[in-house]
């Protein structure tokens, strides 16, 4: 990873924690989504607010996600949504 990327790393986690705790309406804050030791979804983040955050990274970072090969775990793990977004994947 270029230094530039790895110096931007915790910002776009950062960025990403704010995402989760608008799409669940406030049920997982940013800093439990920072902390997270289990999936977000074990946090209280529903399906609903997956959907909603699904629609919120791509307008955000101009990806889309495809589900149909199995994508849908990326959506449990702030990592796993970095990776995914820097294409670290």
């Amino acid at each position: 990873m270029e230094e530039a990327a790895v110096r931007e790393a915790p910002a776009l986690r950062e960025r990403l924690a704010a995402l989760v705790a608008w799409a669940s309406d406030g049920t997982v804050t940013a800093a439990e989504a920072l902390a997270a030791t289990v999936p977000l979804s074990a946090l209280g983040v529903t399906s609903l607010a997956q959907m909603r955050l699904i629609d919120a990274v791509e307008r955000e970072f101009g990806i889309e996600f495809d589900f149909s090969d199995g994508e849908v775990d990326v959506l449990n793990d702030l990592g796993a949504l970095e990776r995914r977004i820097t294409g670290a994947v």
